[in-house]
């Protein structure tokens, strides 16, 4: 095991500092939210507890699995985003991504229409009719 390099497929932006307060929010929610299930736990074993205690034990640590899934998740679509076409990160994220990671383009062309819709202009008519009215 010594000496093989991790082959899969690193995220070096995760590390960026503009992450840390994220990372550091949910891994403190996370905690906070084991806490409450065995906080809960102990409650539902307690003379006084019932099984509405039992079902948030087991609900408590259900949120942490979903908040680090959701987290994960968009770590992952900041990761596959494209950028906006007046965005300066454009060029490198077109440099540094593989032709298989860019989304494609559009199939086809929009298709032009040749013929217009006479029922569409005699309604546009009436519309331009009507604020003309409106502007006396």
């Amino acid at each position: 095991m010594l000496g093989r390099a991790y082959r899969g497929r690193v995220w070096p932006f995760v590390l960026a500092r503009r992450w840390w307060g994220g990372h550091l929010l949910v891994a403190l929610c996370c905690v906070v939210f084991v806490r409450l299930g065995y906080w809960q736990w102990g409650r539902a074993h307690s003379p006084t507890g019932g099984w509405q205690n039992l079902g948030y034990a087991l609900q408590w640590p259900l949120f942490a699995l979903v908040l680090t899934w959701a987290w994960a998740r968009f770590l992952w679509l900041e990761c596959h985003r494209v950028p906006e076409a007046g965005s300066p990160d454009l060029q490198t994220a077109r440099s540094d991504r593989p032709e298989t990671l860019r989304p494609p383009g559009p199939a086809h062309p929009p298709i032009r229409e040749d013929d217009p819709d006479d029922e569409l202009a005699a309604y546009n008519a009436y519309l331009a009719q009507l604020a003309e009215q409106d502007r006396r």
